[in-house]
């Protein structure tokens, strides 16, 4: 079972005893050439969409599945509950503490600041 490039086209091999490849017979017959239908990778028994490797079906149901997980805002709470934090209750705690005027004083900084180093000292 030697391959060879069929004599027609030039393109597609055939077997030693075949005269022409399967799409140059076709052609010479007159018959329209049927590509071979591609079934969806999900489910296996739709055939896909041009260009896609699933069926109309399953690419409904993954569409409306994204849209019910954006509409209970699935992604949102999954990542705060991944930090473990309120984001917003964390905002008061770094708002810093400032005189009258707005301004913070270079010496409420440098107290803050060697008091931060002290309880650094402390912890280690």
């Amino acid at each position: 079972m030697k391959l060879s490039k069929c004599p027609r086209c030039e393109l597609n091999y055939i077997l030693d005893g075949e005269t022409y490849c399967k799409i140059c017979r076709l052609e010479m017959k007159g018959e329209p050439i049927r590509e071979e239908i591609e079934m969806c990778t999900v489910c296996g028994e739709h055939p896909a969409m041009p260009g896609k490797d699933i069926c109309l079906f399953c690419h409904k149901e993954m569409s409306n599945e994204d849209q019910d997980d954006r509409d209970n805002d699935g992604l949102r709470n999954a990542s705060e509950a991944s930090i473990g934090i309120d984001p917003i209750s964390t905002m008061d705690e770094i708002i810093p503490d400032t005189d009258d005027d707005g301004e913070m004083s270079l010496e409420v900084l440098g107290e803050e600041e060697a008091e931060d180093d002290q309880d650094e000292e402390d912890d280690n």
